[in-house]
């Protein structure tokens, strides 16, 4: 996978709509924000940049334009959680999920379900 721009708050947002409606108009992406909804101005000057990073695709339909994403959400978590072990925990994938379970305050079974996953991978 390449390697991806982080996205902002903003475009994650657009980004998040865009994953779970699989494509969409500006008008589209709008309907599906929580409120208070941005201008419609906005939401497209963040498409367009989404488009310019290489994340959305566009194809004309009469006057407006339908995006679809380009990048998959699995792969921008990948190349984003990949950036913050690197980044953050010096590469360690145990320190990583460390921090997770002391500072996420994780239930029992939600250690569990890592300790399953775990014994998966053996």
């Amino acid at each position: 996978m390449r390697k991806t721009n982080q996205l902002t708050p903003a475009e994650l947002q657009i980004m998040n709509i865009l994953w779970d409606m699989e494509s969409g108009t500006v008008s589209e992406v709008l309907d599906k924000y929580p409120d208070p909804k941005p201008a419609y101005n906005t939401v497209l000057t963040f498409l367009r940049i989404l488009k310019e990073k290489k994340y959305v695709a566009s194809e004309p339909i009469g006057k407006q334009h339908r995006f679809r994403p380009i990048v998959k959400h699995s792969e921008y978590t990948s190349s984003f959680l990949s950036d913050i072990k690197e980044n953050l925990f010096r590469g360690s994938a145990s320190s990583l999920v460390n921090f997770f379970v002391k500072e996420e305050k994780l239930t029992a079974e939600e250690i569990e379900e890592l300790i399953e996953l775990l014994r998966d991978k053996q």
